[in-house]
């Protein structure tokens, strides 16, 4: 018998090294190898289930100028939000690796896909039997016979049904619980999802079928299992979202075929994922009446315009060191429009705790959100509530000007539809503006002092 090897991996990154090291010297994780057993893979590659033999003209090496560029037509799938997040539709071939925390909505979102879409799809589940996956269906309402459903772990049994069935879409749930007969590890394990994972991108590049990976998290909020995994599959998607709250933001992360900017929202019902058309709408809270501490920004998520609501509040502080609380945005971003409303406003924010948080639950990085920030700590800190019917868009530089900002008409746009009666942006976005396609008001501001006195 031959004998049976063994590896140390990294759980971080994936590194293999012979021995146990305390620190991965690849990625810096301490503590994060574990021995798996290696065997050496035979002949007989799991990819003969469905590839012929290679042709001479794949092997052999082509100039640049001799590449024929073939333009890939993109399948439109029922579900709108989900085309925007990969960039226009499902290119054929292509490998997406969707991540999420347990019970955000993964397997629902793309099974009621499935559902939807008048393709042949194999949905392999690892998890559940096929008769929790077919009460969730009867609960969506929704019945379509090209669905074909699949329990199974080994990797040779998924491509052998993959022969029969025929598929023009796979969705795999999930990746962590699939087993290649070639890794003599656990389902779950560094090297064993890193196997199947490229079986399914060898199937998915031969045959020009579409495979859908779902994976888990860690704790931290990372992907779970090796780095090499997101580098592999060609879009990266996240699924986030508060248990508390019943919208969900599908973010890109990676995509080899399309914008990494791009969001889609949707709603959680009891029919599934419904997709949410204006999510400024529901980013924005509907009060009786103006309070303070609370500005509404005009942002934007790749090419879609959004309203969002700030709320800050700046109370005295209690212990010896001030709070710096934040929800929704960069902390170090709220240090440094605070030490500007300190050097170059003399607002006295030092012995305050400070609170920010961006309403419903989303996570925004566009610089353009800081002026709506200031407006909501300094609504707060005169205790003076702001006309709900203005909104802010500009980005704070350290010497106190406010900055232009990128894409000024479709946030003005997006402000005149939702109604508001007057915007506030930088002095520097205004020239070539043209006024007269927007009924709303523009305001322009060159520095935090300007701002502050036109409010207050």
């Amino acid at each position: 018998m031959a004998k049976i090897k063994s590896a140390f991996f990294c759980q971080q990154c994936g590194y293999e090294t012979p021995k146990w090291t305390g620190k991965c010297p690849s990625c810096g994780a301490w503590n994060s190898f574990v021995e798996e057993i290696v065997q050496k893979e035979s002949k007989g590659k799991p990819e003969s289930l469905w590839q012929e033999d290679d042709s001479a003209d794949r092997k052999k090496a082509l100039r640049l100028s001799e590449v024929v560029v073939q333009e890939e037509e993109r399948w439109r799938s029922p579900d709108p939000e989900l085309d925007r997040v990969l960039g226009g539709g499902l290119v054929p071939g292509s490998v997406i690796l969707v991540a999420g925390e347990p019970g955000i909505g993964k397997s629902t979102l793309f099974l009621q896909s499935a559902l939807r879409w008048n393709i042949t799809t194999l949905y392999v589940s690892g998890e559940e039997s096929a008769q929790q996956i077919k009460m969730r269906a009867d609960r969506m309402g929704v019945t379509n016979n090209n669905v074909f459903l699949l329990n199974a772990t080994q990797t040779t049994t998924i491509f052998q049904e993959v022969k029969k069935v025929k598929p023009q879409l796979i969705i795999i749930d999930s990746i962590q619980t699939l087993e290649s007969p070639y890794i003599e590890s656990a389902a779950g394990s560094v090297s064993q999802v890193r196997e199947c994972a490229a079986e399914l991108q060898r199937y998915a590049k031969s045959t020009h079928i579409p495979v859908i990976i779902i994976g888990h998290i860690t704790k931290e909020g990372s992907i779970a299992g090796p780095k090499v995994l997101e580098h592999m599959v060609d879009t990266v998607l996240q699924f986030e979202g508060d248990r508390h709250y019943a919208y969900r933001i599908l973010r890109t992360l990676k995509n080899r075929f399309g914008s990494t900017s791009e969001l889609g929202i949707y709603e959680m019902v009891t029919q599934g994922m419904r997709p949410v058309t204006n999510p400024s709408e529901i980013l924005l809270t509907q009060h009786e009446e103006p309070l303070n501490g609370i500005a509404i920004a005009a942002t934007m998520e790749g090419l879609r315009p959004l309203m969002i609501e700030v709320q800050a509040l700046a109370t005295a502080a209690v212990y010896g060191t001030p709070q710096r609380t934040v929800s929704g945005m960069d902390l170090r971003r709220l240090q440094l429009l605070l030490a500007v409303l300190e050097k170059r406003g003399g607002f006295q924010f030092g012995a305050k705790d400070v609170f920010v948080n961006i309403a419903g639950g989303i996570k925004v990085e566009d610089p353009s959100i800081e002026l709506s920030v200031v407006c909501a700590l300094l609504s707060s800190f005169e205790d003076k509530a702001l006309p709900s019917n203005i909104c802010f868009v500009g980005e704070i530089g350290l010497s106190g000007e406010i900055r232009a900002v990128n894409r000024i008409d479709q946030r003005i746009a997006e402000a005149d539809k939702l109604g508001m009666d007057a915007i506030f942006i930088p002095r520097g976005n205004f020239k070539g503006l043209d006024k007269k396609n927007f009924t709303i008001e523009i305001k322009t501001v060159g520095k935090v002092e300007d701002v502050y006195r036109l409010l207050f």
